[in-house]
């Protein structure tokens, strides 16, 4: 029965937790291989995992803490390139291109910074259950955010004044 009821687990909660992961490593690969290291850790816990109040949650922490960890066991895989020209509003590759600058812009993020971003604007946690995933403070979490916040919109501003130059 224990089986049983990790399987439901995991094929319940697999999708959530790959966009979750793919969100933080930024590659479908890194995030895949994070999963199945959490999903498997899990299985070895499954007794206290499925004890827990919130199990989800218990293993969105692991992911989360793994994905922070990893730094020791994988080089940060980011991709360099031009900066995409602008495009016609109504071009199909304006989109994917705004899409893979920010992608470019939270890969150079600190990873705890990257984490409150995903958990607070893609995972719409507050600020308490981020801290609490994290194991750290509220005022942390906020800090993180801000400076965050700070980097991604000064990258912006950067971008828009070196087009401003150029026209």
């Amino acid at each position: 029965m224990v089986m049983a009821d990790y399987e439901d687990f995991a094929r319940a909660h697999l999708p959530r937790l790959l966009r979750y992961a793919t969100m933080l490593t930024g590659e479908r690969e890194q995030a895949a291989d994070l999963v199945q290291d959490v999903l498997v850790k899990a299985y070895r816990r499954w007794s206290r995992v499925s004890d827990a109040e919130h199990p989800d949650r218990y293993v969105l922490r692991m992911v989360t803490n793994d994905y922070l960890s990893w730094r020791r066991r994988s080089a940060r895989l980011i991709a360099v390139g031009d900066p995409p020209d602008a495009a016609r509003p109504d071009d199909f590759a304006s989109d994917h291109a705004a899409r893979e600058d920010m992608w470019q812009r939270l890969a150079r993020l600190p990873r705890r910074q990257r984490a409150v971003v995903v958990l607070r604007y893609y995972e719409q946690l507050a600020d308490a259950d981020i801290a609490d995933l994290l194991g750290c403070a509220q005022a942390t979490v906020r800090a993180h955010a801000r400076k965050a916040l700070t980097t991604l919109r000064n990258g912006l501003n950067v971008d828009r004044m070196a087009q401003a130059k150029e026209s």
